[in-house]
């Protein structure tokens, strides 16, 4: 995705953890959307997901944050593995399950952990791939907020 561009649409496909299918149109016009991209094999999500936590807790009502689990392997597709990361993190925040990468294709995401920031029309602001990119995303978010 380049920046500016619109954010695809969320629910079509996939199981939703911590959330009811959510859709574009439930986010946009409201606050700023984090969606971020993790696989339950990547230890630099893992360690990120209590950061990700505090995201949530800073802007509690200011920004959206959605998860999208992005399986890497084969055994990344373990629904119970997923379960049990998304429950031992605390992580309470929506989660597609993306197994047929059907979001990740229409993000052209190819690296997790992935970090997407859009405004509140639902226009693209910030994106990182790979580790580091948490604190950016923070100066992005406040800039938004």
């Amino acid at each position: 995705m380049k920046l500016r561009e619109e954010m695809p649409e969320l629910g079509h496909s996939g199981k939703w953890l911590n959330s009811k299918p959510l859709f574009k149109h439930d986010l946009i016009g409201h606050k700023p959307i984090v969606i971020y991209f993790w696989s339950v094999s990547c230890d630099t999500c893992k360690k990120a997901m209590p950061k990700v936590n505090e995201l949530c807790d800073a802007y509690n009502e200011q920004l959206a944050v959605i998860g999208v689990h992005m399986p890497r392997t084969e055994r990344d597709q373990d629904l119970s593995e997923v379960q049990s990361v998304v429950k031992s993190y605390n992580v309470s925040f929506p989660i597609l399950i993306d197994h047929d990468h059907s979001l990740t294709n229409q993000f052209q995401n190819k690296y997790v952990p992935g970090y997407y920031l859009f405004d509140t029309n639902g226009k693209l602001r910030y994106r990182h791939s790979g580790s580091g990119g948490l604190q950016l995303l923070q100066k992005r978010i406040s800039r938004l907020i």
